[in-house]
C-alpha cells in the first residue's frame, strides 16, 4: 500500500446505522414487522421485566429472511440473472431461496449428504435448488465457492457480509422504536451476523445499553475467538441454528467492539427455556432462538429488575 492509497476500512465503519436503516427500506413490505410483546409470567420467573421479539412469525419461521434479502435486493441485473448461491442447511437457505425466488433469482444452495430430508425438503419447498456435497458443512461449503466461480454465481454468506448483517440490524431497529427504553438486548450468537447488526443499532441509538450475547456451551466458537481461548465446539445441541465451528471473521471486529459480554448456557437450560416459551406463551421456538431467555433465567443476579428485549430468532425445531 503506498502512502496515497487509502486505509482499510474497519468492520464497524463497513456497517453502520445508515446501512442499517437503508436495509430496513430496501427489504420494508416485504418480510413481516414482528411484534414484540411483554410477557408477564417469564417476566415473574425472571425477575425482570421480558420483551419478547417474535422472529419465528416470519414466513420461513426465522430473522434470517431480512438479510438474505437485504443482499438480494443489492445485485446488478447480471448478478440476479446468473444466480447465487450458499452452503446452509438452516435457515439461511429457506430465506435466500424463498425470497430468491419470489425476485426471479435462482438459488442453488450446498447441504452436506448427511443434512435430514426434510430441511432439504423445506428450502426445495420455498423454490431453493439442493445440491448435496460432502459429509460435513466445511465441505459443503468449500464445493459452494468452487460452484460460485465455476459457474459465474454470487455468494451470499450467512453471516460474515456487511449487507446481510445490516438487514439482520432491522430486528433491533424495531426493538428500539418500540420500546426505547430496554436496559440490554440479549441475543444468540452463531456465526455473529445478528448480534453485530443489532449491536451497530443499538449502540449508535443509546451507548448506555448492554448488549450479551449467548451461545451455547457445547459451541463456544465467538466467545474463545473474542477471548483468545482453545476452546472444543462440538457436540449434539438442542441450539443447532448457533452451532458454528468458526465463527465470522468481519462480525467477530464489530462484536469484540461494540458487545459487552458473551454468556454460555447448557443443554438443560436451553430445553427448559424451549419449554417454557411452548408453555407460557404458546409459540414454538428453536433452541437457537431460545438462547436469550435461558441466559437470563441462567444468571438473575445479572438481570434483575431490568427491561430486558430477548430474540426469539427461529422457529424451527425437528419433533422429536
Amino acid at each position: 500500500m503506498s502512502a496515497s492509497d487509502p486505509a482499510p476500512r474497519s468492520a464497524t465503519e463497513l456497517l453502520t446505522i445508515a446501512d442499517v436503516r437503508a436495509a430496513a427500506a430496501r427489504i420494508d413490505g416485504a418480510v413481516v414487522r414482528t411484534p414484540m410483546l411483554h410477557s408477564q409470567t417469564l417476566s415473574r420467573i425472571a425477575g425482570c421485566e421480558i420483551w419478547l421479539k417474535f422472529e419465528n412469525l416470519q414466513f420461513t419461521a426465522a430473522y434470517k429472511e431480512r438479510g438474505a434479502l437485504s443482499a438480494l435486493l443489492l445485485l446488478s441485473d447480471e448478478q440476479r440473472a446468473r444466480g447465487v448461491i450458499a452452503a446452509s442447511a438452516g435457515n439461511h437457505s429457506q430465506g435466500l431461496s424463498y425470497h430468491g425466488t419470489r425476485l426471479g433469482v435462482p438459488v442453488t444452495i450446498v447441504m452436506p449428504r448427511s443434512t435430514p430430508t426434510v430441511k432439504v425438503m423445506q428450502t426445495e419447498s420455498v423454490g431453493g435448488k439442493v445440491e448435496l456435497f460432502g459429509e460435513t458443512f466445511d465441505e459443503a461449503y468449500a464445493h459452494a465457492r468452487q460452484l460460485e466461480a465455476e459457474r459465474g454465481l454470487t455468494f451470499v454468506h450467512p453471516f460474515d457480509d456487511p449487507h446481510v448483517a445490516a438487514g439482520q440490524g432491522t430486528v433491533a431497529l424495531e426493538m428500539l422504536a418500540e420500546r426505547p427504553d430496554l436496559d440490554c438486548l440479549v441475543v444468540p450468537i452463531g456465526g455473529g451476523g445478528l448480534m453485530s447488526g443489532m449491536a451497530t443499532v443499538a449502540r449508535a441509538t443509546d451507548p448506555g445499553i448492554a448488549l450479551i450475547g449467548v451461545q451455547a456451551k457445547l459451541f463456544p466458537s465467538m466467545f474463545a475467538k473474542l477471548k483468545g481461548l482453545d476452546m472444543r465446539c462440538g457436540g449434539d445441541t438442542l441450539a443447532e441454528g448457533i452451532a458454528v465451528k468458526a465463527p465470522g471473521e468481519f462480525t467477530a471486529q464489530i462484536i469484540a467492539e461494540l458487545v459487552d459480554e458473551i454468556l454460555l448456557v447448557d443443554e438443560g437450560a436451553l430445553e427448559h427455556a424451549v419449554a417454557l416459551l411452548l408453555q407460557i406463551e404458546k409459540t414454538v421456538v428453536e433452541g437457537a432462538g431460545a438462547a436469550g431467555l435461558a441466559a437470563v433465567l441462567s444468571n438473575p443476579e445479572k438481570f434483575a429488575g431490568k427491561r430486558v428485549g430477548l430474540v426469539l430468532c427461529g422457529g424451527n425445531i425437528d419433533t422429536r
